[in-house]
């Protein structure tokens, strides 16, 4: 028997992996966290099978599930929105797993910000625009942050930011971001990623928070944050392609190529 902890992606049925997908329509077990992965992604589980919304049970609740089929010798799909790896409290349910002797595989998904960047149609990383992307979240009522996990750190870096569960917090993430990327930095809030009723807000660090105000958006949201995120067209080629610099792969006549082991 085994728990497959199952990457369900942003909400996109469609985004799934094909083993996410096999694996859902082979488990007579389906555990969902329903309030973040919509029903059509676990319609394909098998007839008869017992697929139950966790969104409204505790972490006793989903284990005692999972220590039934286990009795029963049945393998369960615990599945998650995004990818299990980022913020998915799956380290909590792997403790108990390891402690009760459960074995466990992880399936990964496409997380929020991927999906968000395809669907803006830019890639994060540009030359000498943004190289880095953080990947953070503020506390509110959730799980404190760790003391040096803060956004003034991370803002010091200038990285490309992406923000989970802050978009309550608006205000605050413009007040502490405005010095370090300034007021005009371009902005992106995008709410349901993958879902029908997706919406991408852009706007700056200046206006961003009457923006989605007027939306009413207060959950189910990331922000991004970052000058990549602008209108940029004035950039260096990467060097992956670049004719002059030879690699392994695309060797250049008369060039010297270095082992990097040597």
């Amino acid at each position: 028997m085994t728990v497959y902890f199952i990457g369900a992606g942003p909400g996109d049925p469609e985004l799934l992996t094909l083993k996410a997908q096999r694996l859902i329509s082979e488990c007579p077990v389906c555990l969902y966290a329903g309030s973040l992965v919509p029903q059509e992604v676990v319609a394909g589980a098998p007839q008869g099978a017992i697929v139950m919304d966790t969104a409204a049970m505790t972490l006793d609740d989903t284990h005692g599930e999972i220590v039934a089929a286990h009795k029963r010798g049945e393998n369960v799909a615990r599945v998650h929105s995004g990818d299990p790896s980022l913020y998915g409290a799956i380290a909590e349910q792997i403790r108990r797993l390891r402690a009760d002797e459960i074995d466990y595989q992880i399936i990964p998904g496409v997380p929020a910000y991927a999906a968000a960047a395809a669907a803006l149609g830019q890639e994060l990383t540009v030359p000498e625009v943004a190289q880095s992307i953080v990947l953070t979240r503020v506390s509110m009522k959730s799980t404190s942050m760790p003391p040096k996990e803060t956004l003034e750190n991370f803002a010091a870096t200038g990285a490309t930011l992406a923000i989970h569960l802050g978009v309550r917090n608006l205000r605050e993430i413009v007040r502490v971001l405005g010095p370090h990327y300034g007021e005009d930095c371009p902005v992106v809030v995008a709410y349901r990623v993958g879902w029908p009723d997706e919406m991408f807000i852009r706007g700056t660090l200046k206006d961003i928070h009457k923006k989605v105000r007027a939306e009413k958006i207060t959950r189910t949201a990331l922000t991004l944050v970052g000058p990549v995120l602008g209108n940029i067209r004035d950039f260096k080629d990467s060097a992956l392609y670049d004719p002059k610099m030879p690699h392994v792969l695309r060797p250049v006549e008369g060039a010297v190529l270095v082992d990097p082991i040597d």
